[in-house]
């Protein structure tokens, strides 16, 4: 990835690296020193700074006092942690879903589905494009769920996630049948209005997945 100063500098500085620290080039545990990434970037130490507290609220840097900032951990019990408070997020913005979804919101909802489960059947599937295609499905039922701090905490924990995928990636596309399924099926329970079938199904395919992680990271370790 080529870097190019944009309107919004240090949001641009933040997805920089985090590109960098999903991808792996930048390794768990690995400082992240203001003063070089400035001069790399040809940017100001106070723009990196503030990249780097987003990239905190992204939970892809720990900022310690005295010690600066430094990739976060990503090995299987990180792995287990983070799906475990992810997925319950996820419960909670389904179950929200059954309740307050319009007729008017059903065709976003469906085009949403369809652009990843299309995205999944493809010969040589993306892993990348796939998972920008499930967050897409995440972020259109938020909109109809329209509940700011539930977005906001489904939205930072975006780039942690994916990270979890991409280091997992072979694990992944050897699963995307029942992926593509578990898509299916949720999207049923949530138009039929189910809460208790899509809380079910949430917690099943988060379950699954994050074994699957586990399992990847473990191996990698």
């Amino acid at each position: 990835m080529d870097f190019q100063v944009p309107n919004t500098l240090a949001e641009q500085i933040a997805n920089y690296l985090a590109e960098r620290i999903m991808t792996g080039q930048i390794r768990p545990g690995e400082r992240l020193h203001e003063a070089t990434t400035a001069n790399e970037l040809k940017v100001s130490r106070a723009s990196v700074k503030e990249a780097l507290y987003t990239l905190e609220r992204w939970h892809l840097v720990e900022i310690t006092p005295r010690k600066g900032a430094s990739a976060t951990q990503l090995d299987a019990a990180h792995a287990s942690e983070l799906y475990d408070v992810y997925m319950h997020l996820l419960i909670m913005l389904a179950r929200r879903l059954c309740e307050r979804w319009q007729e008017a919101d059903k065709a976003d909802l469906l085009q949403a589905v369809e652009t990843v489960t299309t995205r999944m059947q493809r010969k040589n599937a993306n892993i990348t494009a796939i998972v920008e295609a499930s967050f897409g499905v995440m972020e259109v039922c938020c909109k109809v769920v329209a509940n700011p701090y539930l977005t906001e905490a489904l939205t930072n924990f975006k780039p942690a996630v994916s990270r979890a995928y991409y280091l997992s990636a072979d694990r992944y596309r050897q699963d995307l049948d029942r992926t593509g399924l578990f898509f299916s099926r949720l999207t049923k329970a949530i138009l039929a209005r189910d809460a208790n079938e899509s809380e079910a199904l949430v917690a099943e395919f988060g379950a699954h997945q994050k074994a699957l992680i586990q399992q990847a990271l473990a191996v990698s370790s």
